[in-house]
């Protein structure tokens, strides 16, 4: 490898088809400016470093051994690392300083990761790294793989996708497949934290271990109409879209006792309701991030105000660049 290389990948929300992409539904989703940073060095000594501002005070070290790695500290920390070495070819580079910065995923003021996406940006730009290539269509493969193996074969995939594509995307889950989308025009939005951290993966275990209800189907259905919505690049459309769409994914939360509106989405979505807006939780629900939708930008700014001691504007936008190699 040459003596450095660095690399990049933004975090994500899902606008649409959380959970139904699992069962072959689109999501759309896009990727926001927080991004995750890796930067991997050649170094002197017999063993590599891992460090993680933003994830971890730790220091991780490790040797390789017939080509694998054999931790001597950090193992529990760094799986990242395990699991891009098990699918990229990192054999016989020598010792590195291997730098995972997702601080851009941490809230200041109370130092909680906050739910767009980090573990699968982190993925994606180590992979970029290891590879030396921003090319989407070399890494995806290579970034899924790596992220299923660190999730514990839960997921669809369409975070890292998301994360090595950047901008407005509709993803479906077989053949991890990729249609570019234009934002719509007269379309307005805001991303609110609700300061609830959840896991994802708890999440789908939970589902995994339920029996289907109908509304799984019919939640499936709904995301179909959104993604029709979302191609269609009319705002009205996805607004008035919302209303079918929330009602479903409520309805299929309840039933697989997922608590999707849980944590102060339930209230912030009555609220926009009220005021005439569109709001829903996006990705697992149950915390995190969830993102307001209206045509009027006074109108959501309105709102925030409102509920400006329950929640959180997040201070970031769609980012037009997926994964990238250097600064």
């Amino acid at each position: 490898m040459t003596s450095r290389v660095a690399a990049s990948a933004p975090g994500k929300v899902v606008l649409s088809g959380e959970y139904a992409v699992l069962d072959g539904a689109p999501a759309i989703c896009m990727a926001v400016d927080r991004r995750a940073y890796v930067t991997l060095a050649d170094t002197d000594g017999d063993h590599s470093e891992v460090t993680a501002p933003g994830y971890s005070d730790d220091v991780g070290r490790f040797v390789t051994v017939d080509d694998d790695i054999e931790w001597q500290h950090g193992e529990a920390s760094f799986g990242v690392v395990d699991s891009v070495w098990r699918v990229a070819d990192l054999r016989q580079k020598g010792a590195m300083a291997i730098n995972l910065d997702t601080s851009e995923f941490i809230d200041v003021a109370t130092q909680r990761k906050i739910g767009i996406g980090s573990s699968a940006a982190i993925t994606a730009a180590l992979c970029a790294a290891a590879s030396h290539s921003a090319d989407v269509s070399a890494l995806t493969t290579l970034a899924q793989r790596a992220h299923a193996i660190l999730q514990g074969g839960t997921g669809s995939g369409a975070d890292v996708a998301c994360s090595l594509s950047g901008g407005l995307i509709e993803y479906r889950r077989e053949g991890a497949s990729v249609e570019a989308l234009k934002w719509p025009a007269g379309l307005s939005y805001r991303l609110i934290w609700t300061g609830v951290a959840v896991s994802t993966t708890d999440k789908l275990k939970k589902l995994a271990a339920n029996v289907s209800k109908p509304s799984r189907v019919l939640l499936a259905g709904a995301s179909e109409d959104m993604a029709v919505a979302w191609r269609s690049a009319d705002a009205s459309k996805i607004i008035e879209g919302y209303r079918d769409y929330s009602e479903q994914l409520r309805r299929f939360g309840s039933d697989h006792n997922l608590g999707i509106f849980d944590a102060g989405h339930d209230e912030l979505w009555h609220a926009a309701n009220t005021a005439g807006l569109t709001y829903k939780p996006c990705g697992a629900g149950g915390g995190d991030v969830g993102i307001l939708l209206g045509a009027d930008d006074t109108a959501l700014d309105a709102f925030t105000d409102s509920q400006s001691t329950h929640c959180t504007v997040l201070d970031c936008e769609m980012s037009p660049t997926g994964v990238r190699i250097g600064v």
